[in-house]
Parts: structure tokens; C-alpha cells; sequence
């Protein structure tokens, strides 16, 4: 039943207790296949351009704001930069089996005081997409953003880039919208896709993500028995 005010008016839903959460630190967040650590340029930045095979298929920067970078320099050029940022608060995605970073990730528009978060900035190299190590670092970054209070965990892509928009649905978020002529980058006008998972769903969504990262869920030449999306269906329900 939704409430009213003493003038009769439908108000939200009191939060007893609310404290907004604090902004993210700099911390390395442990998985079984991947790391999600601070990013450094000096340790990451190599291992990233040649990860992304020289940064040299534009196609993976064509709904990014920033590249392709034609040569190593001006790639780490972005990367510092980058790395010193608040807000995004970007990240290396290493790889545990050959300790080296094979993608990138951030926090953004990152708002405690509405309990807000975003993730975003995702460059996934061909060494990460379409691995397990893909799914757990995304798991790792919404778990530790609801393990800090956030209650609204976001996705926002480019309306045409179809394959983002797949992965936000995989990973279960909900679709909320199209916010037409958003922003302009890259001289072109951009539609922006609304996806968001809040806090009251998470508790579901978290054994999905826990089941399907679970050793017993892939057979020894490592495919899955079940896929994420059917749990998180199940989840859903």
C-alpha cells in the first residue's frame, strides 16, 4: 500500500536508518579467475595494449567516448590519466591463471547520497570476452557496491550497441528506458539505454551469480551446465 503524507499525498517508502554509503576505495576486489585491482599504468598498461592486440580493431572502441589509439604511448597516455581519476574510479581486470590484465572496468557517477553507482568504461580484451573470469568480475564489482550500501546499481550503453545491451540482460539487469539525444560523442548524436538492478533484488541475483561460478557448474573441458541467463530467470521468479 503506498503511503501518504497528513495532506493525503503518495509519498515513497520510508528508509529507516538510511546511511549513504562511502565512495569505493582503491581496493582489489579476489576472485577465483580474475582479480579486479586499481589500475596502474605502469604494471597494467603493457599487458592491456598487448592484451587488446595493439589496440589496433578500432571496433572494440566504437561505442567508447575515447580511441582506437594507434601506438602503445598514446594509449598509456589514457591510461594515466585514466588511473588518477575519482570518478570514473577505473580498474585492471587480471587474470588469475597468467597474472596479467586482460581488461578494464570503472565505478561511475557515483552518487552516496542517493545510494546510486554505475558501472561502465568496460574494455574487455579478446583474452577476457566470453570468459567465466568476464561474468565474476562484473559479479565482483556489483557485489562490493551492495556490500557498501549503494542501493541502485546502473548500466547505461549507446542504444544501437546491441552486445552491451545482451550482457546487461545476462547479467540481469532490468531495462528501463531509452533517454533520446542524451549526449554527443564522437561528433554523432547517442540514444542512451537505462538498465538498473537495486538492492532488493540483489540477495537473488547473488546466489544466481554464486551457482553459476561454481566449479560444479562447468564439466572438465570447462562449458557450462547451466547458463547464467536461465538462472537468473529462475532468480527473477
Amino acid at each position: 500500500m503506498t503511503r501518504q503524507n497528513e495532506w493525503g499525498q503518495p509519498i515513497g517508502p520510508e528508509l529507516p536508518g538510511w546511511v549513504p554509503p562511502v565512495v569505493p576505495p582503491r581496493a582489489t576486489l579476489v576472485g577465483h579467475s580474475c582479480r579486479v585491482e586499481p589500475l596502474d599504468v605502469e604494471k597494467h598498461g603493457r599487458e592491456l595494449f598487448d592484451a587488446n592486440e595493439g589496440c589496433r580493431d578500432a571496433r572494440s572502441f566504437t561505442y567508447l567516448p575515447y580511441g582506437p589509439f594507434g601506438t602503445f604511448e598514446e594509449y598509456a597516455a589514457w591510461l594515466r590519466a585514466s588511473s588518477q581519476s575519482d570518478d570514473p574510479l577505473f580498474f585492471a581486470i587480471v587474470s588469475t591463471k597468467t597474472g596479467t590484465a586482460i581488461g578494464v572496468a570503472s565505478y561511475l557517477r557515483i552518487a552516496p547520497a542517493s545510494g546510486s553507482i554505475e558501472v561502465g568504461h568496460l574494455q574487455f580484451s579478446p583474452r577476457l570476452q566470453r570468459t567465466p573470469a568476464a561474468t565474476e568480475a562484473m559479479f565482483s564489482m556489483m557485489k562490493h557496491a551492495f556490500e557498501l550500501g549503494y542501493r541502485r546499481y546502473e548500466w547505461k550503453c549507446d542504444a544501437l550497441n546491441a552486445p552491451s545491451r545482451a550482457a546487461a540482460e545476462r547479467f540481469g539487469f532490468s531495462f528501463e528506458g531509452i533517454f533520446r539525444q542524451a549526449t554527443v560523442y564522437k561528433n554523432r548524436s547517442r540514444d542512451t539505454a537505462w538498465y538498473s538492478i537495486v538492492d532488493g533484488e540483489w540477495p537473488a541475483l547473488e546466489r544466481a551469480f554464486t551457482q553459476w561460478l561454481a566449479p560444479s557448474n562447468f564439466d572438465d573441458a570447462g562449458v557450462q551446465r547451466t547458463p547464467l541467463g536461465e538462472l537468473i530467470r529462475a532468480a527473477r521468479r
